[in-house]
């Protein structure tokens, strides 16, 4: 078996998996304001961006050939009702509108959630110590809608409210976005992994957690009906969140299921690997490299990823 390791040609020429600038999205968080670029002290290198530092970095990943970036917002006002996420002047649909007319083909997709826009942290409507499942679909289905009409090329809900895609799907076609797809974050665990993101999105949930409606992580069977449903009420992509812990759930995602599939890389990933190589412990080049490799090989066809702009130049 040797002989094919023997130099580097020998292993380019019989490499099984391959990663390409194209098959990785970068995460963006956007705030109101100008000129604002505020560094996010447990993600290295990210910040919040302001929608004209925002236009820059996406034609830096434009530039770079990255397949696209995914936008979560961060609202001047939070509210019980949610109601910046589906607010058709809220700070993600002003940001795609400028994308769409600074930086065209790029691919735009959107978080359709509502944790970063509710006062309390949680993604749907709470009553008492509850979060309430139907009503919920309502704001998420609105938020869908008003992204594609600013221009969102692919939404993605991330919110695993149960029935959120047909609502999703259901509102998009009647408003006339037959053609805007659908990113399910189908298997979505509740992990400790999301802690440096709730920092960089603001959405550290005030009381209680996530977890009655976000995957409890020993369930590999209930992902493949989550998938599953998803598939069954309208999505076009599923996505399982977080990627390293759930390599097993992609590789059997992509043995079941004939459609595009990604990961998330989440922050905690990314942040874990800078944090090792910030002590000197692994080479972090080599640890990226080697990190998204893997969700490759798990069966992702694109990832989501903070190391998004560093892999592709390295690519």
């Amino acid at each position: 078996m040797r002989r094919m390791r023997a130099t580097e040609g020998l292993r380019r020429l019989v490499r099984e998996t391959r990663l390409a600038p194209e098959q990785l999205v970068l995460p963006l968080f956007v705030c109101p304001g100008e000129g604002v670029r505020r560094e996010i002290s447990s993600m290295p290198g990210n910040a919040q961006l302001s929608i004209d530092e925002l236009v820059k970095e996406c034609a830096e990943a434009k530039s770079l050939g990255l397949g696209g970036v995914i936008l979560f917002g961060i609202p001047e006002h939070k509210d019980e009702q949610a109601s910046g996420a589906y607010d058709d002047q809220g700070i993600v649909q002003r940001a795609l509108r400028a994308l769409k007319r600074e930086v065209p083909g790029l691919v735009l997709i959107t978080d359709v959630c509502n944790c970063e826009y509710t006062s309390h942290g949680h993604c749907g409507l709470v009553e008492g110590d509850d979060v309430v499942n139907d009503p919920s679909l309502e704001w998420l289905a609105k938020a869908a809608v008003s992204h594609a009409k600013a221009g969102a090329d692919i939404v993605a809900p991330s919110d695993m409210m149960d029935g959120r895609v047909a609502a999703i799907r259901a509102a998009l076609d009647r408003d006339g976005y037959t053609n805007t797809p659908i990113l399910s974050y189908a298997a979505k665990f509740a992990s400790c992994f999301y802690g440096p993101f709730r920092e960089a999105a603001e959405s550290t949930p005030q009381f209680g957690d996530r977890r009655s409606y976000q995957m409890d992580a020993p369930n590999a069977r209930e992902a493949m009906r989550e998938m599953e449903l998803d598939l069954e009420e309208g999505a076009d992509m599923l996505m399982v969140k977080p990627a390293m812990p759930y390599l097993d759930l992609l590789a059997k995602a992509r043995e079941r299921f004939d459609v595009p599939l990604a990961a998330y890389q989440v922050s905690g990933e990314f942040s874990m690997i800078h944090a090792a190589a910030q002590r000197g412990w692994i080479d972090l080049d080599r640890a990226m490299m080697e990190s998204l490799i893997s969700i490759r090989r798990a069966g992702a066809d694109f990832v989501l990823t903070y190391f998004a702009k560093a892999a592709a130049r390295a690519l």
